[in-house]
C-alpha cells in the first residue's frame, strides 16, 4: 500500500508558502508507518519545534492500474475519506536550503491521521467538495475540491504514469490555505460536507 500525496496543489496554499505554482503536480509519498488510524493520539516529535497542520481529502484507489488514460481516470476513485499530513516546517526548510529530500520532514512516524472512508455518492457534487479543520473548536482551513490545480482524476493518470496503482492506495490531494502550528494540547477535528450535512470524520489530539 502506497501512500501518494500531493503537494501546492491549491493555488492559495502554494501563494501563502511563497512557493511558484506547479505546472504539473508535485508529488511525495510517505512510508505505511505515517498512518494513524482510529483518532489515536498523535505524539508531538522531539525533532521539530514547528510542527504544521495540512488537512487533506484522501481518495483510496479502487483497482489496480498502470498508465491510467483519463477517460478511465475517475473509475479509479474508490472512497473518500480525510487526513492530516503534519509537517516538520523548520525540518523542511532546513533541508530546502541544502537541496536535500525532505521525506523525513513529512513521511516520519504517525505523520498522516487519517479517518474511515465514505462513499463518493455520499457527496453533494464529487467535483465540489467542502471540507475542512478546526484546531480547538475554531475553525482554520476550510476547502473546496474544485479549487484543486489538478483535479483527482488528472492525478490518477499523472501518478499511474511512474507507480503502477494498486487497490487501497492512498492519494492526499492536497491542503488548501490555512496551514498552522500546532503545540501539545491542541485538539483537531477535520470533517467533509455529505448530503447529510458536515460530517466530522476525523479526531487528533495532540499529545
Amino acid at each position: 500500500m502506497k501512500i501518494i500525496c500531493i503537494g501546492r496543489n491549491y493555488a492559495a496554499h502554494a501563494d501563502e508558502m511563497k512557493v511558484e505554482r506547479p505546472q504539473e503536480p508535485v508529488v511525495f509519498m510517505k512510508p505505511p508507518s505515517a498512518l494513524l488510524v482510529n483518532n489515536k493520539p498523535f505524539y508531538y516529535p522531539e525533532f521539530t519545534q514547528n510542527l504544521h497542520f495540512e488537512v487533506e481529502l484522501v481518495y483510496r484507489i479502487a483497482k489496480n492500474g498502470r498508465h491510467v488514460q483519463p477517460e478511465f481516470a475517475p473509475a479509479y476513485l474508490g472512497e473518500l475519506g480525510i487526513g492530516i499530513d503534519f509537517t516538520a516546517r523548520d525540518l523542511q526548510a532546513k533541508l530546502k536550503k541544502k537541496g536535500q529530500p525532505w521525506e523525513i520532514a513529512k513521511g516520519f512516524d504517525g505523520s498522516a491521521p487519517i479517518s474511515e472512508f465514505i462513499s463518493l455518492d455520499e457527496v453533494p457534487d464529487q467535483n465540489a467538495i467542502e471540507f475542512g479543520l478546526r484546531k480547538n473548536d475554531e475553525l482554520v482551513q476550510k476547502g473546496n475540491s474544485k479549487d484543486m490545480l489538478f483535479q483527482p482524476p488528472e492525478l490518477v493518470t499523472y501518478v499511474s504514469q511512474y507507480f503502477r496503482l494498486h487497490m487501497k492506495d492512498l492519494i492526499f490531494s492536497g491542503t488548501p490555505s490555512g496551514v498552522g502550528p500546532v503545540q501539545v494540547g491542541d485538539e483537531l477535528e477535520a470533517f467533509i460536507v455529505t448530503k447529510a450535512g458536515e460530517q466530522s470524520l476525523l479526531h487528533c489530539a495532540i499529545r
